[in-house]
Parts: structure tokens; sequence; C-alpha cells
């Protein structure tokens, strides 16, 4: 988290070209995040956050964007759509499930750490684990001489489950019943989660032989290393640490907020849902206190960045409480002709990159003239002025269509270079592009 708003824009520059208004005031925010932690703790709780509203069509980065940063921050983060939460009363997910959402997400942050931490424990439980296995014990009435010779084999047999030696040995491991269960269904009440764990210990109880597994020693290690995390981690105290770092410094990404919005066209008065989806939305986003299996959760520093394309809706047809608590408004800039081209060339694991380097596991060298990127650039661009604007997304249909015969018949050009040139872009694409039907279906 202790990074500048100058190295989270230098970072996100090498996946999201342009925007450069919304990665600085995205960078802005997470940097205050962090300057807040720095503060004593009285001014800390009264420095809300300021939450980001981000506006553009869609492909201009507002996903990508959001992606990039859950990559980047070691803080709790979670992509969410406003449309898919409902009502409470109406049959859907409601909107707390959110915060239990941001809770598991910050669990297994914390959680991995800890592993990390504790790497060299868990790698000695899961070897002895198997070597138990592979090595049965000597009677207690057994020789020094013998006893001996077994502590170099057992040695050596350690070196040789290390080394993946025994990988493809077929062993009989047994998965303790009492590691902790977690639930990913976090639209239940914490109470009927805490039910569904106890009848799942009970059942595992009473089943013990079924704990019983035939697996090779490779599979046995992945399996063990669960058991041994929950032994030797301390569940509880990881638990809390994760639930404080969620309530201080966790991230909601609200994707398709103008789908809740009720516009003037729109018959909003028949979706009561949708309004309601707002009000319920309101006191999380304000501050309050949300119940997980894991405590109370307070969303008063959680930082909520919403997004959307608002063709149909405006910001304003949010209701006004809503509206008031995105006090920072961002809109995103639709990409043009010389920004698609730049999205090519310059991102990090572009598309023509993963093309390459999908080809070249069949043998063959794909390249692209400089020329014939180009045209790719101007025909997606013309391809989203004349039917709807899906931003970059249209790379990727444009450049399926273009490479679609080169990659079934890639066997062909074993050992051999292709050259995507200006030429057979045109020849693909220019009667799709111009005839406004085809390009409605095609691309």
């Amino acid at each position: 988290m202790d990074l500048t708003p100058k190295e989270i824009v230098e970072y996100l520059d090498k996946y999201v070209i342009s925007q450069n208004s919304a990665k600085k005031t995205i960078a802005l925010a997470l940097r205050t995040r962090y300057r807040r932690m720095k503060l004593p703790q009285e001014l800390q709780d009264e420095i809300m956050p300021k939450n980001i509203l981000m506006i553009g069509s869609t492909g201009v980065g507002k996903t990508e964007i959001s992606r990039r940063l859950a990559k980047m921050m070691k803080v709790p983060f979670i992509k969410v759509e406003a449309s898919k939460y409902t009502e409470v009363g109406f049959v859907g997910r409601d909107v707390e499930s959110m915060v239990r959402d941001l809770v598991v997400a910050s669990i297994s942050i914390v959680r991995a750490e800890k592993e990390e931490q504790n790497k060299e424990k868990i790698e000695n439980y899961v070897i002895n684990r198997i070597v138990e296995k592979l090595l049965p014990p000597l009677p207690e009435s057994a020789s020094e001489s013998k006893k001996d010779d077994y502590k170099r084999l057992l040695a050596a047999m350690e070196k040789r489950v290390e080394s993946g030696e025994m990988d493809d040995k077929i062993i009989e491991i047994e998965i303790d019943s009492n590691i902790h269960v977690e639930f990913a269904d976090t639209n239940l009440p914490p109470e009927m989660v805490k039910v569904q764990e106890s009848f799942t210990k009970v059942f595992s109880q009473m089943n013990k032989e079924d704990n019983k597994k035939e697996v090779t020693v490779k599979v046995a290690k992945e399996m063990l290393k669960v058991e041994a995390a929950s032994k030797l981690l301390d569940m509880s105290s990881i638990q809390e640490e994760a639930r404080k770092r969620a309530e201080d410094g966790g991230i909601i990404f609200l994707d398709e907020i103008d789908k809740i919005a009720l516009s003037e066209k729109s018959a909003g008065r028949n979706d009561p849902s949708k309004e309601g989806v707002q009000r319920d939305l309101l006191p999380i986003v304000e501050g309050s206190s949300v119940s997980t299996k894991y405590g109370n959760v307070q969303t008063d520093h959680i930082l909520f960045i919403a997004a959307g394309a608002f063709h149909v809706s405006k910001p304003s047809d949010l209701i006004p409480e809503l509206q008031g608590r995105f006090p920072l408004r961002v809109e995103l800039e639709s990409l043009t002709e010389d920004t698609l081209y730049q999205i090519l060339t310059q991102t990090q694991n572009s598309l023509l990159k993963q093309y390459e380097a999908l080809l070249g596991v069949e043998g063959m060298k794909l390249i692209f003239e400089d020329e014939a990127i180009r045209s790719i650039a101007k025909l997606s661009h013309r391809a989203n002025e004349i039917t709807e604007d899906i931003g970059a997304r249209r790379l990727h249909t444009v450049l399926e269509k273009v490479l679609e015969e080169v990659s079934f018949n890639a066997d062909e050009y074993k050992d051999k270079e292709f050259v995507v040139t200006s030429k057979l872009v045109h020849e693909k694409l220019d009667e799709v592009v111009e005839d406004d039907d085809l390009s409605r279906y095609i691309l």
C-alpha cells in the first residue's frame, strides 16, 4: 500500500492507455488512505474516504483500472456489479453481502501472508506426513544400529519427497476432519453459516473413513498444505486482523451503478427494486455496521469506487443522498483511433503479444506490420462509430476475425513466419465494417 500517487499511475500506465484524470484521482484516493493510517487514532476516525464515481462508455478502461488495482494493491479489494443486487424483500443478493465478500477477500490476503511467513514450518509438516506413509516407523524394540540406518533412510526419503522424485507414488492419506471449513455463500446470514459449519463438522466426524484418500504424493502435498495451515496458523487472529483491514483499508468497486439509476425515459416506477437498491446502498456507503460471521464490520472507512456508462441515465438520476456520497467525479474519455493503436502496441501483454505467444505454441512466428496494426485500430474505431461504441473490446472481435483462418491452419505454418499485412486486414474487414448489418452481427 506504500506507493506514491506517481508510482500508482506509473503502474496503471503499463496496462491502461490515456485516462490520466481517472488514474490520478484513484491514485490520490489510495494515497490519502495510506496517509490517514499514519495519523493519531482520534484524527483517523474523523477523516472519511472520498468516494469516486467514474463515468464513461463501456470498454474505455473502468473495469481494467479496477482489475489492475486488485492485482497491485495489498489491501482487501472486490469488484461487484450493482445490477445483481435487489431490494430487501425481492429475490436476489442483498447489498450487505458485498461487505461480507470484502471480509472473505481480506481473510485470503492475510492468510496468504501468514502462510508465506510460516512457509518452512508448513513444508516440514507436509513432508513429515508423507514420509510417515512411505516409510513406516520402527518398533520401539529395534536395535540402535537399525535406528541409525532408519535415520539415514528417513533423511534420504525426505530429500526425495522434497525434490519431487516421489511425486508419482500412490499413498493413502487421512485428512483431519477438524480443519477449518469456509463457506463462500456470503448472502446467507452469519448465524445460518455457523449452523452449516457445525453440521459439516458433525458429519465429517461420523464419516471418518471418507477422509481417507488414495492419491499421488504430488496431490497429497497440496491437500496436506491446507491441513498444515489450519493447524499451524491461528485462524482467530487471522480473521480479526482481516476484519480490521477490511474496515480500515477495504475498497469496493461498484460497477454498473447506472443500471440502478431511474432515468426519466425508463419506466422506473414499474421497477421499485432499482430505487430500493440505492436506498439499501446508502447506509453502507455512508457508514454502518454490517454483521458477518467474523464479527461486525464498520463501513465508515471503506472506499467505494462506482462506475457506469450512463448512456440512458445520468448521475443526477441517482437519489440525491447517494450522489452526495460520491464527491469525486471522473469522466473517462472515449477511445480514439490513436488510443486504440497505443493499446495494441504499448500495453504490457497486449492482445498482439497474446496472439503471438498463442500461435508460437504451434511453432509459428506471427509478425504484425506496423501498417497492419494501424489499419486494425482504424477499422475498430470505424466499427465503434457505425455501431455501438464498445471501446477497446472491439479489438478482440476485430483481431479474431483477421486471424481466424490463420489460427485454424496454424499447423501448416510450423517453423515458418506469417506476416499480417495491411492488405490482409482490409480484405478481412472492409466489407464487414462498412456493411451496417454485417458489422452489427459479426463485429
